[in-house]
């Protein structure tokens, strides 16, 4: 019976080693330990010299645990971002401005909406570029020479032009996440409406098949796959063009609200849980596109680029 439990044991550390989960096991621990080294070493200059102007004894482990946690940390602890998420998660309710829900639910409405107008517009830009070779030629380098300008350059200039003919709120941040996710799409498709090989097309032919029949029955299939791949980069571009859209507003709501209000009252532990909640809804929404992609493209009998 003990053998049989110690090669029991053997086999579930032989299949951990060999799976994804102890690499992952061990990266994470890896960061984890210089995260808290990390945190040492920022705030440690700045518990010295208190203890020097209060002439206070210390000792090292007295260092560790006051730089794990200080109230205003240069470089937080992760216990003390996990207890501001429980703080501002759980325990605050869901209409509070002060919980991080609220705010997730104002930065996701525009980042949403913008990428269905990337998506929209990325894929109207990928048809004309692929099917008109005057749009290649002369609009395909000006996408991407727009891709060149700095958002944080951009992203005032359009909240000021909009705000002047009336639009503010959620379509400015929405068009700003458009113009950063529309990009990766538009090229994803162009390849992907292009992927088909000249047998494929010259068969087509053979067919006398139409110039719609063409793009519905082989380019546009050929493209799915691309399609996805590009979501993918895209909604998290998106995200992230909806909280730039929010800083140089001055906004009271959404994450990158909470990301001002934390720099300004130098509440870098508030910072630090705007980032966590902005890195589980990018992980949220790619997890979302690659659900969709596997329904999809299950149903087409294909597989994910």
């Amino acid at each position: 019976m003990t053998e049989h439990a110690e090669t029991s044991k053997l086999g579930l550390w032989r299949r951990l080693y060999d799976g994804k989960s102890f690499p992952v096991f061990v990266v994470v621990l890896s960061l984890l330990i210089l995260w808290y080294a990390g945190a040492v070493y920022m705030n440690s200059d700045r518990l010295i010299d208190q203890y020097e102007r209060g002439k206070v004894e210390w000792s090292w482990q007295q260092l560790i645990e006051d730089a794990w946690s200080m109230e205003r940390p240069i470089l937080p602890a992760p216990q003390q971002i996990v207890v501001e998420l429980r703080k501002t998660v759980l325990e605050k309710k869901i209409t509070s401005k002060r919980s991080l829900v609220y705010h997730s639910y104002v930065t996701i409405s525009s980042t949403l909406v913008g990428f269905a107008l990337g998506a929209l517009l990325g894929i109207l830009l990928a048809v004309g570029i692929v099917h008109l070779e005057t749009l290649d030629r002369s609009l395909m380098p000006w996408i991407i020479a727009s891709q060149t300008v700095p958002i944080l350059a951009i992203a005032p200039m359009i909240i000021v032009v909009l705000g002047h003919i009336g639009l503010t709120g959620l379509v400015p941040k929405a068009i700003i996440s458009m113009y950063l996710c529309f990009f990766p799409i538009t090229i994803g498709m162009v390849k992907g409406l292009r992927s088909p090989d000249v047998l494929q097309l010259d068969l087509m032919k053979t067919y006398s098949a139409s110039a719609a029949q063409v793009f519905w029955k082989l380019r546009m299939p050929a493209s799915i796959p691309f399609l996805f791949a590009s979501l993918k980069v895209a909604i998290a571009i998106s995200l992230v063009g909806a909280i730039v859209a929010e800083l140089p507003t001055g906004a009271v709501e959404g994450l990158g609200a909470r990301l001002l209000a934390g720099s300004y009252y130098g509440q870098t532990i508030q910072i630090w849980s705007a980032l966590v909640a902005a890195s589980v809804l990018g992980m949220l929404l790619v997890w979302a596109v690659t659900i969709t992609e596997k329904l999809v493209l299950g149903r087409t009998g294909r597989e994910a680029v």
